[in-house]
């Protein structure tokens, strides 16, 4: 996330993991019914290997459902959309599902499909009560989809539906009834008003009428941020991106999670799925804020956009749990590179402090990143001066291969990180500590 500060920002992304293992997915065209624990089911064409085990009638009517419902808002079909909706449904959820549909209509959507995972299935006890209905049901559903241009692989999001039969045909009956047993339903933009999109060669931008004139100041500078960081970073990742300008902070809640801070950030990277293994990750977005970001400056929004992409790009190769002073460092230092701006500027509260009472003893802890206020602001300005130490002093290709190494140790140990420290820039912890404070005191004494 990006602090709001000055109108200069100091950040830190968060992944939002549903789960580290990539779960395949089927063509676009096709609902698939998966088998827990394993990935979706396949069926095997005649005479082609051994036959899958079959799912039963009520499994395959739904699959029908939700691939109709899904060919239908691909061919922007309103009424066959609605048909999966269930007619005596609550007037509210009818009018949302109505909303939805036309709201996604400028979306450049390269996927929209749905999963069911028969075997999570709620226990029929748990369900409430709906009258008229022959049967209730609650099978796990996600969402799968891509954006046109954007997302290299598609994306899964958990969709709380409560199903339900009446007069032999199944509906959608809600997607909010199964809170109270831990079922939730993600909310896009589109669950939120009508879509806009802005395009470059690099990504796109996704928001609402209200956001436009922030829409284009982000285009006019995103495939710049991409290129920027490719320049630092290299190339090995898809280099291109989604920014998301919410309207509220709860459409912002919606895409970062419920308890989230969002009045304090100016901007949040976040991902669906990370695959350190295969460095892959799904459903990568910046999420602007939607009350501090359009008064960032020219020279603060260029800084915001290259730290968030510094974070996508890293994603595949960070390990949940590694230093938070060296990712937040590393992508301050991309963000504010050839900006101009001076360390002391950057970093005013440590500049204060290392003329007051001289330069900290030590490097930051993960706890100070998640504290408030000063020290969390003092937290990511010691990360940011600790990578431009790294670069100045060792050179960037060091600071680079000191990410790539450290970000995939995780949770280490601290003999271990010292170990790394050692193989990578030839200086144990208290060494390293030491060579920064020299270089404090020299840029900012």
């Amino acid at each position: 996330m990006a602090r709001f500060r000055a109108l200069l920002v100091a950040g830190v992304a968060i992944a939002l993991l549903g789960g580290l293992a990539l779960v395949a997915t089927q063509p676009h065209d096709s609902a698939v019914i998966e088998q827990a624990p394993g990935p979706p089911q396949v069926f095997a064409p005649p005479n082609q290997g051994a036959v899958a085990p079959q799912p039963d009638e009520r499994a395959l009517a739904v699959q029908a459902v939700l691939r109709a419902r899904a060919e239908a808002l691909r061919r922007r079909d309103e009424k066959a959309f609605m048909a999966s909706v269930d007619p005596k449904a609550e007037p509210a959820f009818r009018d949302a599902q109505l909303a939805m549909f036309r709201n996604l209509a400028n979306v450049p959507l390269r996927e929209w499909s749905y999963t069911m995972v028969t075997q999570r299935s709620l226990d029929p006890s748990s369900l409430p009560s709906v009258d008229g209905a022959q049967e209730l049901w609650a099978p796990e559903i996600d969402l799968v989809y891509a954006l046109r241009g954007a997302d290299p692989v598609p994306t899964r999001r958990p969709m709380g539906y409560l199903l339900v039969k009446r007069s032999n045909s199944w509906f959608i009956r809600s997607d909010d009834d199964l809170l109270s047993v831990g079922r939730r339903t993600w909310r896009g933009p589109w669950d939120f008003g009508p879509c806009q999109v802005l395009t470059t060669s690099r990504g796109l931008i996704l928001t609402h009428p209200a956001r436009e004139a922030m829409a284009k100041r982000v285009a006019a500078e995103l495939d710049s941020a991409v290129n920027a960081v490719s320049n630092v970073w290299g190339t090995d990742w898809s280099q291109q991106v989604v920014v998301v300008l919410p309207d509220s902070n709860d459409e912002m809640r919606a895409m970062v999670g419920p308890n989230f801070p969002v009045e304090s950030v100016v901007a949040v990277s976040v991902a669906d799925r990370v695959d350190t293994d295969k460095n892959s990750a799904e459903g990568q977005r910046v999420v602007m804020s939607a009350t501090s970001a359009d008064a960032l400056s020219v020279t603060a929004l260029r800084i915001v956009l290259r730290h968030e992409f510094t974070h996508i790009a890293a994603r595949g190769s960070t390990v949940d749990g590694s230093p938070m002073w060296l990712l937040e460092g590393f992508a301050d230092y991309v963000g504010y590179r050839d900006s101009g701006i001076p360390l002391r500027q950057a970093a005013p509260d440590l500049n204060a402090t290392v003329l007051t009472t001289g330069p900290p003893t030590r490097l930051p802890s993960d706890e100070e990143f998640r504290a408030q206020g000063r020290v969390l602001d003092m937290a990511y300005q010691q990360s940011f001066s600790l990578a431009r130490f790294v670069a100045e002093r060792l050179g960037e290709p060091k600071l680079i291969e000191l990410y790539r190494v450290l970000a995939k140790a995780g949770r280490a140990s601290p003999a271990d990180i010292d170990d790394l420290l050692v193989s990578v820039i030839g200086l144990n912890r208290e060494e390293f500590v030491a060579g920064w404070q020299e270089y404090l005191r020299e840029t900012l004494g």
